[in-house]
């Protein structure tokens, strides 16, 4: 072994509760490093891991993008055909979402977003104290997303527990996906025939899809699991998109009052947000030959760990990255990973973003944190459970 040995298990409990905390060590270790505990190599700088990433022939996503080895194991479910594919297969299935989730599609819907922001931002504010997560950042993504995609009216509520299983299952089968599954059966039963056909309202993109399918491109069994795509995809990351930039404004008051001066920082602000407390914290790719990086080779077949969440602070790429400052360039941060795989709810979770943050700013003098933050474990991301916070209306 050439590389640097880390005695850290990153899906240990204590490093899940606070991964930041363990970071550092990670970095400063070296560029490549083994994880003994996994018997993985791993990157969590930022020079690694963003190239890693965006090189999709060497760092393949095929054999899935968790701990399992998709050429060695059975997967959970069937594999996302965006997240877990590789050119050419993904080239179509992500050319045909690209067309379904357009950017001027979401722009257009951009005025009822704002105003069903206005409507539960001002119900919340009334409130005065609230759980950000609870009032905010899960009900607001329940409020759109499912009328995006063409869901039943009953049962969305199931949408963030399915979330916690997905992305738990990225990991090792420790308590956490054996807890999130028990308790999420129902959930995954009732996505699983949420993206069939006959369950969809027209008009929505699951629909969509359908109709891609009707005219030859993708079959009706990849229709239904790029629906499913849609709904991994799209809640988790903006249930905790929305709550980490809460989070860290109520934290850093100076930062709120200098947006409220200055609502043209407001984009700034949600990308410093993705930056400083991530959305993913971490993905796998498998090597696809003998990779020679500094310190020595690693050998095809390998899965090597890409900490995106450590890249996203690394001093190496960023002035003082443990500081929230909603002033700074934070563009091509890897917050929704980078490259070709890059997350496909990207564009709703920045949206829902924009309309609950223009709704706050219309309507919160001051807002600030009003109790600890309290985290939920998953394997894959650094989750919020609860953000008190104190509202002044304006």
């Amino acid at each position: 072994m050439t590389f640097p040995v880390v005695d850290i298990d990153p899906f240990d409990e204590q490093f899940l509760a606070d991964p930041y905390a363990h970071h550092p060590a990670l970095r400063d270790a070296g560029p490549v490093i083994w994880l003994e505990a996994i018997g993985c190599y791993a990157m969590a700088r930022f020079a690694e891991v963003q190239p890693a990433l965006k090189d999709w022939e060497t760092y393949i996503s095929a054999r899935g993008v968790g701990l399992s080895d998709f050429a060695h194991e059975e997967p959970w479910r069937p594999p996302s055909l965006l997240l877990e594919t590789d050119p050419p297969l993904h080239d179509r299935t992500r050319g045909l979402m690209n067309k379904v989730a357009s950017l001027s599609g979401l722009r257009a819907l951009q005025p009822e977003w704002r105003a069903k922001a206005d409507a539960l931002v001002t119900e919340v504010v009334s409130r005065g104290e609230v759980d950000a997560v609870e009032a905010l950042a899960e009900e607001f993504p329940l409020r759109v997303f499912p009328d995006l995609i063409g869901l039943r009216d009953e049962g969305r509520e199931h949408l963030i527990p399915y979330g916690t299983i997905a992305f738990n299952a990225f990991g090792p089968k420790n308590r956490l996906v054996e807890e999130s599954m028990a308790r999420g059966a129902e959930a995954a039963a009732w996505v699983n025939e949420s993206c069939k056909r006959e369950n969809l309202k027209p008009g929505g993109w699951g629909m969509s899809v359908y109709e891609a399918a009707d005219r030859g491109d993708c079959s009706p069994e990849e229709a239904e699991r790029l629906v499913r795509s849609f709904l991994t995809a799209g809640v988790d990351t903006t249930v905790n998109g929305i709550a980490n930039l809460v989070h860290a404004l109520a934290e850093h008051p100076s930062e709120w009052s200098k947006l409220r001066a200055d609502p043209s920082l407001a984009k700034r602000a949600i990308e410093e947000s993705l930056r400083w407390g991530g959305v993913v914290q971490t993905f796998f790719r498998t090597t696809s030959l003998d990779v020679a990086v500094e310190g020595g080779t690693i050998p095809a077949g390998n899965k090597v760990l890409l900490f995106l969440a450590a890249a996203n602070r690394d001093p190496r790429k960023w002035d003082e990255p443990d500081r929230f400052d909603i002033s700074r360039n934070a563009g091509g941060h890897v917050g929704f990973g980078f490259g070709i795989h890059q997350c496909l709810g990207q564009m709703v979770a920045r949206l829902e973003m924009e309309a609950v943050l223009g709704a706050l700013l219309d309507r919160v003098t001051e807002m600030r944190a009003n109790g600890p933050a309290e985290f939920r474990l998953n394997n894959t991301l650094h989750a919020l459970a609860r953000v008190p916070v104190k509202l002044v209306p304006a």
